[in-house]
């Protein structure tokens, strides 16, 4: 079976509660609007639009001007400070770097000028109008509405804009700032501030309204998002895959996974990133795109676990995503921070540990990993500068252990270790969640996709690596460090990392016949890495048999309880009997 690149999640009881396209948005506001005028018999309703950053703006407000029942509208963008102001404000936490800054410590309302803010709020009082449309980014900050609407709009499609130069930052005049400098901003700035109203706000929505796709708006109410989002977490559920091209990218999932041809390459899917991931809720004949954070916010135990949640919060700590570098080139030689590193510089609580699995490899397939002995650091380091400074060579494999690869071997790499995957080399990498946080120490003299050099942190990255992971501690340590831990009839399991000192464990299972697993209360993620299919089932018939093709990446999440996996054909009448395997992630909480 063909790998699903649009997997999506059948909504039960509220077909008739999803609306599609502007006009009948509208008639159904219409609707409400007055309902609550008769129920209330208010002589001024206020309804607030608040928005996710990166929305249309022209496009919602033409089309509620069009048909909405007439209004008095108050834009909150009137209200921000000037973008010299935001800038100012803001500039000890984006910093001059072109890739890092800190996570922000600012609220929404710390953008808005407190005079304008209040003079709005005053107008807003004083107003005889019937109806009152308070529209933009922070709308129920300005007044308690009657009706709440939310316009959300998924991060990957917020990329998109800001590539496209359709869209500024949050408070800004910035569509035609270079695209990464704007996504840096988002990731650190805007984003942060924005889910922290929409954490405080998403149990409040009377509607939702959701505008990835252009002109082609869906919406349901509040109460059908947190019923469907309840449905959701009660069973496995695989979030929207994206996929993008990397200089370094390789082919191998555009023939596997039927990409689109004309594709420059297939460098990157992610696949299980619920900050960058969307969820696809399908009512009836409707699809509606939500960001997958959505479902964390709503439902955070209930996804993740008491315990996960009590060390994270509100916050998805597993990644997995492909890197493929089959026909392509090696990675850009790298290292991440460590926990202490990025706390002080960046206002991260955790850090990017990780791992390679390797679903594919040519034959010349390697990875990077570690110093090697006795190595004079310091003339590395040296090099390393000179090298990126003059546009010459660094000779790698003098300081870095090279280390074959073949399939299903499982690299483990704690923050602070240098590697990176060589060419011909098809990785799944398990991390934790913090995923911009990579030093790149030397990309191999080649220029970006922009065709301009890609930015290097030696600097950073001479502060964090770890000088004793060097050969002999990799190799006993970090290279398919797996040992069986159980096995039975037509199964075994391994564990296969995280080293020690990472929160992840990942165990593999080997299996042709049904395998029995429990989340034990917290949360599994899960991808097929050999065999055609599974099918995950519930032993109490909680929730309806769900197919897995090779590759695809779920979760299972903490509330589930008890799931099996067995192997599975689509042929009729075929018995399975090539082995399938399965590597499952998920958190150590008693160390």
């Amino acid at each position: 079976m063909d790998y699903n690149k649009r997997p999506f999640v059948k909504i039960n009881g509220f077909d008739d509660l999803c609306y599609f396209g502007w006009d009948k948005i509208n008639t159904v506001l219409n609707s409400a609007i007055k309902d609550v005028q008769k129920d209330t018999k208010k002589d001024k309703l206020i309804i607030t639009i608040d928005c996710y950053p990166g929305t249309n703006n022209n496009e919602i407000l033409s089309a509620f001007k069009k048909s909405l029942v007439p209004f008095e509208l108050y834009n909150t963008d009137d209200a921000f400070l000037p973008p010299k102001e935001i800038e100012k404000l803001i500039q000890h936490e984006i910093t001059d770097d072109p890739v890092f800054g800190r996570i922000t410590g600012f609220f929404l309302n710390d953008f808005f000028d407190s005079e304008k803010k209040r003079d709005i709020c005053n107008m807003i009082e004083k107003s005889n109008k019937l109806v009152i449309l308070i529209y933009g980014i922070g709308a129920p900050l300005f007044c308690i509405p009657d009706i709440s609407v939310f316009i959300d709009i998924t991060r990957w499609e917020a990329q998109m804009r800001f590539r496209r130069s359709e869209i500024s930052n949050l408070g800004a005049k910035n569509c035609k700032t270079e695209w990464q400098l704007q996504y840096k901003r988002a990731y650190f700035i805007d984003w942060r501030i924005a889910d922290r109203e929409k954490k405080r706000n998403i149990k409040k929505w009377d509607f939702v309204i959701d505008t990835t796709n252009h002109n082609k708006p869906v919406m349901i109410t509040g109460k059908t998002l947190l019923s469907s989002l309840d449905q959701v977490v009660s069973k496995p559920v695989s979030f929207l895959p994206y996929f993008d091209a990397a200089p370094w990218g390789g082919q191998w999932m555009k023939k596997k996974f039927n990409l689109d041809k004309e594709m420059l390459n297939s460098g990157w899917c992610f696949n299980c990133v619920p900050e960058e991931n969307s969820l696809l809720l399908k009512f009836k004949d409707i699809i509606m795109e939500i960001p997958a954070v959505n479902l964390i916010y709503s439902y955070p135990e209930k996804l993740l676990g008491h315990g996960v949640f009590g060390l994270f919060g509100p916050e998805f700590p597993i990644r997995f995503d492909y890197l493929d570098t089959m026909s392509g080139s090696n990675l850009s030689f790298q290292v991440h921070p460590t926990t202490s590193y990025i706390q002080d510089k960046f206002g991260m609580h955790y850090t990017q540990d990780e791992s390679y699995y390797i679903m594919d490899a040519g034959k010349d397939s390697t990875v990077y990993l570690g110093l090697k002995e006795n190595i004079d650091f310091t003339q590395m380091t040296e090099d390393l500068k000179n090298a990126n400074k003059s546009g010459g060579t660094f000779d790698v494999e003098k300081y870095v252990n090279k280390w074959p690869a073949t399939k299903h071997d499982h690299f483990l790499i704690p923050a602070g270790v240098v590697h990176c995957s060589g060419a011909n080399t098809m990785v799944l990498e398990i991390s934790a969640t913090p995923y911009i946080f990579t030093f790149k120490l030397w990309d191999w003299g080649r220029l970006g996709l922009d065709k301009k050099p890609r930015p290097v942190h030696i600097e950073h990255g001479k502060n964090v690596i770890q000088q004793e992971w060097t050969t002999k501690n990799v190799k006993n340590n970090l290279i398919n460090n797996i040992k069986n831990i159980d096995k039975g009839d037509g199964w075994t399991q391994d564990t296969t990392g995280l080293y020690k000192s990472q929160f992840i464990e990942t165990r593999r299972h080997k299996f042709n016949k049904k395998t029995y697993h429990d989340t034990n209360n917290t949360l599994h993620v899960i991808a097929l890495v050999c065999g055609q299919s599974v099918i995950v089932e519930s032993p109490s018939n909680l929730f309806e048999p769900f197919p897995i093709n090779y590759a695809e990446v779920f979760i299972v999440p903490a509330c589930v309880g008890p799931y099996t996996i067995t192997p599975f054909s689509s042929k009729k009448n075929c018995v399975i009997s090539d082995q399938c395997i399965t590597i499952k992630a998920y958190v150590r909480i008693n160390q």
